[in-house]
């Protein structure tokens, strides 16, 4: 592999992600969303798609634009709760939605991108997330086309107690892409606060990982103390620019 892993343009960054590709996405909320190259699978026409994201954005923002434009057709996801459309095609059958609880899901993406296939957690023990028959698609009529399947659960001594926990699998996926607050041409990342988020994680996960950055520096520029993310998990890397849009989901501001 080339070291330097610059891309000219959004379109040449996503340009071999095809129909039918999984990709994971970082952001949390709107926080961190890779909007640029987002917005490049939406203009490239790129349909079936299997995203893993935290969320789903909102209707006119984030992965929301290419829910709207009927891309995706599952989400592997902890929080939906945003996005009227969202709900809408679930609830008609359109789409299918794997849920799965927050730091499970943080945990899945760890491991995939880790080598580790799968790894055991207390978190769902006792519910639908480990007995199954969680609804993942519906038919029009409302009846679960689609249900989430049975996990094995395993009791085992830990911190001085029996406990038990259930099996849950990493995900990789074919493509991951990722916002960044800085990153050099070898691909080390560095997120801006609160957008250090599912990002990380997110490009771990990926076979082939496409950052854009607001700022693009040499290699070696940024100390290696400070980098969130090594270059060995990314492959291409996209200037943006620090003018780009960022949106905030609900702001509250304290009177005056």
């Amino acid at each position: 592999m080339a070291m330097d892993k610059t891309v000219g343009s959004a379109r040449d960054a996503v340009s071999d992600i095809g129909d039918g590709a999984s990709i994971a996405v970082g952001g949390f909320g709107l926080s961190g969303n890779p909007m640029i190259l987002i917005t490049a699978i939406l203009d490239a026409g790129t349909k079936d798609l299997s995203i893993v994201s935290n969320n789903c954005g909102v209707d006119d923002w984030g992965l929301g634009v290419l829910l709207k434009a009927h891309r995706i057709r599952k989400m592997t996801s902890s929080y939906v709760g945003e996005n009227k459309e969202f709900e809408r095609q679930f609830l008609s059958g359109e789409l299918e939605l794997e849920l799965t609880p927050q730091g499970t899901l943080a945990e899945k993406l760890r491991a995939g991108g880790s080598g580790i296939a799968a790894f055991f957690t207390p978190t769902g023990v006792g519910t639908q997330v480990a007995e199954g028959g969680l609804p993942r698609r519906y038919n029009p009529d409302g009846s679960i086309a689609v249900a989430s399947p049975h996990k094995e659960v395993r009791s085992m001594d830990f911190a001085g107690r029996t406990r038990d926990f259930v099996l849950e699998e990493a995900i990789t996926t074919d493509f991951a892409i990722v916002h960044a607050l800085r990153g050099d041409t070898h691909g080390n990342l560095v997120f801006n606060k609160s957008a250090r988020n599912f990002n990380p994680i997110a490009a771990m996960a990926g076979r082939v990982c496409i950052a854009e950055v607001e700022e693009l520096v040499p290699a070696g520029e940024i100390d290696p103390d400070s980098v969130h993310l090594p270059g060995v998990f990314v492959h291409r890397v996209l200037e943006v620019g620090a003018g780009v849009e960022k949106r905030i989901e609900r702001r509250t501001v304290r009177e005056a």
